[in-house]
């Protein structure tokens, strides 16, 4: 039975409304990167980067998972082999989609972590640098998400899997955040086929043996109908 692994990034989560930080318009637009995806923006300025993940959170809730999400979740289940989701995605769309076991390796909007004593917990709607650690009661409260010039989560899992995979798919990633961009040729040296679904090709495209292009809400079904029925 076929091992299938999977990366979506933030072009599977666009269909639904929810900008990328490339976007040139939308929430980022408004903001460097700079000053709420760092850790060295939060020190500078916790209050504005609550602000912006308070309305990330607004956003990301009003929003609906695409076909491509609901048809990743039909894989899982209908697939007698093993398939795992990595997202670089912070939303919850897969999970509202139906999937399990989904590694959100960039962090969950959805959760808060305390930079003193490691806690995390489901977050609020909105938080604020007044909010107090449920465990040591340190104001040290951030979103739970991985800022540029931290390491992702679950790194060492996530290698194995892809060490295991007999496909490896990566969905709406620009192929230029790493460690994910190198994703494709770890698998690829482990001896996985590739495949690269995308509105174009990525900055690694040439690390893939098949390269989709097009919407992902209408490639995923078809590929996933394709791999159901063997």
């Amino acid at each position: 039975m076929q091992k299938i692994v999977i990366l979506t990034g933030a072009g599977i989560s666009a269909e639904s409304g929810l900008g990328t930080f490339r976007d040139e318009d939308g929430l980022w637009a408004q903001h460097r990167i700079e000053d709420v995806a760092t850790p060295e923006g939060f020190v500078r300025n916790p209050e504005l980067v609550h602000r912006f993940y308070n309305a990330r959170r607004a956003q990301a809730s009003g929003v609906r998972p695409n076909a491509a999400h609901e048809a990743l979740a039909r894989l899982q289940t209908g697939h007698p082999g093993e398939v795992v989701i990595v997202t670089q995605n912070v939303d919850a769309l897969h999970e509202a989609a139906g999937a399990a076991d989904v590694i959100h390796m960039h962090g969950e909007l959805s959760r808060a972590l305390c930079n003193a004593c490691g806690t995390r917990w489901a977050s609020p709607p909105e938080m604020s640098p007044a909010d107090t650690c449920p465990s040591c009661a340190a104001r040290a409260c951030r979103p739970d998400v991985v800022w540029f010039g931290e390491i992702p989560y679950r790194m060492d899992e996530i290698f194995g899997h892809l060490s295991g995979a007999d496909i490896f798919t990566a969905i709406g990633t620009s192929g230029q955040v790493y460690p994910a961009a190198g994703f494709a040729q770890e698998a690829a040296e482990a001896g996985a086929q590739c495949v690269e679904i995308n509105l174009e090709p990525s900055a690694v495209a040439r690390a893939f043996a098949e390269t989709r292009q097009g919407r992902a809400s209408e490639v995923v079904p078809v590929w996933v109908d394709q791999i159901l029925r063997g």
